[in-house]
């Protein structure tokens, strides 16, 4: 099976490297961005202003490789690589919920962005804390090295 995709959009952020970029929008509080939208989906974008949150899914384009087992950003000892949320994958797909400050003529702005400049976009969704957010969530080996997400910024180890 063959599957495609082509780019919606670019995100746009003040992230030019990889070196010392946050690693999740938790760390990336109140850091500003854009989005441009290709003109032929903007017309998709009717209603989002109604949103505050929204998830972009996007192409970890910089990624070329992939290992199974991995050291994440928050750790010291080697995870499944299906229990991180480490870039480089199999299918380099990313996610983040960012805040949807507005939306400007097939650009959003947006807050909280941990992305690379550049990015191409492959989808927008809203985020509705109905559907997105279940009670009672475990974090396996994150909750306790979750705790440290808004200081810690990338490294080389996966570029």
């Amino acid at each position: 099976m063959k599957i495609e995709c082509s780019p919606i959009g670019v995100i746009h952020s003040p992230f030019r490297s990889l070196e010392d970029m946050p690693i999740q929008p938790a760390g990336a509080k109140d850091v500003t961005g854009s989005v441009e939208v290709l003109e032929v989906f903007q017309p998709g974008l009717d209603d989002l202003e109604g949103f505050s949150h929204i998830f972009l899914l996007y192409l970890f384009h910089r990624s070329n490789s992939f290992d199974l087992r991995v050291v994440p950003f928050l750790d010291s000892r080697p995870r499944g690589l299906f229990a991180t949320r480490a870039p480089r994958r199999p299918n380099p797909i990313g996610l983040s919920v960012v805040q949807l400050d507005r939306v400007e003529k097939g650009i959003l702005h947006i807050r909280n962005v941990d992305v690379l400049d550049g990015t191409p976009l492959l989808d927008i969704k809203p985020y509705v804390p109905k559907f997105d957010a279940p009670e009672g969530v475990r974090s396996g080996w994150l909750e306790t090295g979750g705790r440290h997400v808004t200081k810690h910024r990338s490294d080389d180890r996966f570029t």
